[in-house]
């Protein structure tokens, strides 16, 4: 692959990754300001041009009204207050099409003229792949809020956001994989590379039960840190029948969980930030340490005053943005452990990621 074509595929992933970092945003803003259900059907193609008459509006208000979260959460609500939520979800959706032609698009042009190798096109049919899944599941998440109780299920919003930091973390991979790497000396990656992996898996987790707090509505309850009111350990915890169902539906249970693998995370990235200063590794490594470290901090720290002050819709996007940016750093850190690692050790050290740099 010559490097102008590898430049041009640097381009579309980190567009890939740019868009999705967006949609995360506009995303955010429409949960928390209850837009979500505001568009009741789902057109792909004809969805894409919103009311402009007043008939049109009048039409699509009605139609609203017939759904649950009106008649339970709005009733009475103005015509002006539901143009509002529209627009989020309108704007929700247009930028996920938008993302949609940047994949296509570029696909096209790459089919044409022949830029794919296997490695390429493989990755491309993953993209391809996990974008019509969280197209296919953004709806059906919606659906869920559409029948009976006017709130989505958290267990489709926590797939519907873990498919959107997957996505982002493909690109951002792929993305690097375009650049080429110079020579770095050191050895102690390899033990970076390994406390890396079990970040990101706890990492991983935290974004899913971030989920389910915002899914139950689980940060307006228990708003002191660091004790829960006067409780390290709250006398609700495990109070639902069966017992695991409070992981995933007893709201402060989902707190308490995020609380502590937030923590958790903090402990990790204090270690690895100290670790390597301690071992033989490169600056460069020690530079993207220090960014999981920094991240973190800022991380934590939002998320304490987003919960403190009862979760502003400001302080709530933030928090869901600087996640997403904490774990495409996360995602930068294992990439070039892996390939520091690949050049004291070979080729071997990448066997089970798909590379092409």
């Amino acid at each position: 692959m010559t490097p102008k074509t590898k430049k041009q595929f640097q381009i579309w992933y980190w567009s890939g990754a740019t868009l999705v970092f967006l949609i995360l945003i506009i995303g955010g803003i429409t949960r928390l300001t209850g837009s979500g259900l505001s568009m009741t059907d789902w057109k792909p193609i004809m969805g894409a041009i919103p009311p402009i008459t007043e008939a049109q509006w009048e039409d699509a208000f009605e139609q609203y009204k017939q759904f649950p979260e009106y008649q339970q959460v709005n009733r009475g609500m103005s015509m002006a207050e539901f143009q509002f939520i529209f627009f989020w979800e309108y704007l929700h959706r247009m930028i996920g099409r938008l993302i949609g032609l940047v994949f296509i698009i570029p696909f096209g042009y790459f089919l044409v003229k022949k830029k794919f190798d296997a490695v390429q096109l493989r990755r491309a049919g993953i993209l391809l792949s996990l974008g019509v899944a969280q197209a296919l599941m953004g709806w059906y998440m919606v659906q869920s809020g559409l029948i009976d109780v006017p709130h989505v299920s958290p267990y489709r919003l926590a797939a519907h956001l873990s498919l959107a930091f997957l996505i982002f973390g493909c690109c951002v991979w792929f993305a690097l994989d375009m650049r080429s790497m110079r020579k770095f000396t050191g050895n102690g990656a390899k033990e970076l590379k390994i406390w890396l992996l079990a970040f990101m898996a706890i990492l991983s987790l935290q974004v899913i039960w971030g989920a389910f707090v915002a899914g139950h509505h689980a940060g307006h309850i228990y708003n002191t840190f660091p004790k829960m009111h006067q409780y390290w350990i709250p006398p609700e915890l495990w109070l639902m029948e069966p017992f695991v169902i409070n992981f995933f539906e007893n709201m402060v249970t989902v707190q308490w969980i995020h609380r502590v693998l937030a923590t958790v995370l903090g402990i990790m990235a204090i270690i690895m930030w100290i670790r390597s200063y301690q071992i033989n590794t490169s600056f460069t490594t020690k530079m993207w340490i220090l960014a999981v470290f920094t991240v973190v901090l800022i991380q934590y720290l939002i998320g304490v005053f987003t919960l403190i002050w009862h979760v502003p819709i400001w302080l709530g996007v933030l928090h869901q943005a600087v996640a997403m940016v904490l774990f495409g750093i996360v995602v930068g850190a294992i990439h070039h452990t892996i390939k520091e690692i690949s050049q004291s050790y070979g080729d071997d050290a990448l066997s089970f990621a798909d590379t092409s740099a």
